[in-house]
């Protein structure tokens, strides 16, 4: 069993309602929990620094925090970011022109690309992640979510896999390709496949699968009602995209005759095992529903910047209580996996779609830590605690980003630098990150063979379509 002793934290933030940010202090790790917090007076510090099986970690002029949670990612995006044919595309035509690039998904893409967003994502402290995966190309195998699970497990974050699908595909008025949508039949059947191979309901699971439709332009209405049955009679969460942007909101109005929100409670989709990525639409009324029913949303700052879809009313839903969680979407309309970098635009969006006082940073703090945590039912994740899962991440503060700053050293990178890199970080008692750099993967060689594959990708479809994708529309 690992025993960890991280000594003389400069500033540790736990996130423990009601309790300060503490100076000096140490954490004992053992195994995969956090054993004790310790003041720097506390004579147990200088015992166990000395006893034997415990390894010091030196954490003066370090910041730590809980690992950061991350609701909402595509990791198969990593090998199609910055793709300049849809560079200014809003989100409809920026789906569909990389739908025809993600038909080329394969099984050592999937692979290579999960490794690509989680290291990132370990690199920014992050220790939990879900995936929202629901690209199944007719060509592939039917078992990529399988290949994303391995990897995820390999880089050793935890990790909540949602099994995404399509069912509604061009010829019966949806967006995606035909030939990427699968029957409601294949995907209800998958979905039991995975949940009884992958699904750890435990405390501490280092895995447990989400059912998530992608969006309410790509799946039937049979298939949303059927899969919110599937997943509260085998007790797994549910996900999808929602009220992400006025074409989701025409569609919805034409299609069903409701708003998104109204269509996707008429089918089951509301409650506290559900949430949605995104929420930019919500009107008042959606938003207090959200609030009673306990319904989560996942933030996505960037990525609704990047594809010019709004601001979310995120303080808007705080205030009325709606669980919200941080994410950094997909990694081709971020197009990063920064967690980091997300904290500093969830701090500055909303300045200026609200108010200035409108964010506070403790505020975005706990987005990206007890709100995810609470939202994925995860109790033991999100704070710095005895009997707390030891999932952690410290950012040194002696950085020439952070001179000045130090009359708040807990805020300092959310104010500060650009999406600084932890010189630490730890999940499940395990340590990933040493030094700013990932312990158990070659960022080098991750970044030639990602590259590889891209481009052969690219080519292909380029070959297909007979479209230039390197030249901006």
């Amino acid at each position: 069993m690992n025993r960890y002793l991280i000594r003389n934290i400069h500033t540790l933030v736990t996130m423990v309602d009601g309790e300060s940010d503490l100076h000096g202090a140490s954490v004992l790790v053992d195994g995969n929990q956090i054993s004790a917090v310790l003041t720097g007076d506390d004579p147990r510090v200088e015992r166990l620094s000395r006893t034997e099986g415990v390894e010091v970690i030196d954490g003066s002029w370090c910041v730590g925090y809980p690992g950061f949670v991350n609701m909402h990612h595509h990791l198969y995006q990593t090998l199609t970011r910055n793709i300049p044919r849809v560079q200014n595309a809003k989100l409809f035509d920026w789906l569909i022109g990389l739908y025809e690039i993600w038909r080329e998904l394969s099984e050592e893409a999937v692979d290579v690309s999960t490794r690509i967003g989680v290291g990132e994502l370990l690199l920014s402290g992050c220790t939990t992640t879900t995936d929202h995966f629901y690209v199944f190309p007719r060509h592939a195998s039917a078992e990529l979510l399988d290949v994303e699970i391995r990897a995820a497990r390999d880089m050793g974050v935890r990790f909540h896999p949602t099994r995404g699908s399509m069912s509604r595909g061009r010829s019966d008025g949806g967006l995606p390709p035909d030939d990427l949508t699968q029957s409601a039949e294949e995907i209800l059947a998958d979905c039991e496949r995975v949940i009884s191979a992958y699904h750890d309901p435990s405390p501490f699971s280092m895995c447990r699968i989400i059912l998530a439709p992608c969006s309410p332009f790509s799946v039937t209405t049979e298939l949303l009602t059927e899969t919110a049955t599937l997943a509260r009679n085998r007790g797994v969460r549910c996900h999808t995209h929602l009220c992400e942007t006025v074409d989701e909101e025409e569609f919805c109005l034409q299609t069903h005759g409701v708003r998104p929100l109204e269509y996707m409670e008429k089918t089951g989709w509301i409650g506290e095992d559900v949430w949605f990525a995104h929420g930019v639409y919500f009107n008042d009324q959606e938003i207090r529903r959200l609030a009673e029913t306990r319904t989560g949303i996942a933030h996505c700052p960037s990525s609704n910047m990047r594809l010019g879809s709004g601001i979310a009313p995120i303080p808007a839903m705080l205030e009325a209580g709606v669980p919200v969680g941080l994410a950094v979407d997909g990694s081709a309309s971020n197009d990063a996996s920064s967690m980091t970098r997300e904290m500093q635009m969830a701090l500055l969006v909303h300045r200026v779609g609200t108010d200035v006082t409108a964010m506070p940073p403790r505020q975005v703090l706990k987005m990206a830590t007890t709100g995810g945590a609470t939202i994925l039912g995860q109790p033991e994740i999100g704070r710095i605690q005895a009997g707390a899962a030891a999932d952690l991440a410290l950012f040194r503060l002696d950085r020439i980003d952070y001179a000045g700053a130090m009359s708040d050293p807990a805020s300092a990178i959310l104010f500060c630098g650009s999406g600084p890199r932890a010189e630490l970080t730890m999940v499940n008692g395990r340590v990933l990150v040493r030094g700013g750099r990932l312990v158990n993967e070659d960022e080098q060689q991750l970044f030639h063979r990602a590259n590889e594959i891209a481009e052969r990708m690219l080519a292909e479809t380029e070959r297909k379509t007979g479209l230039n994708y390197r030249v901006a529309d």
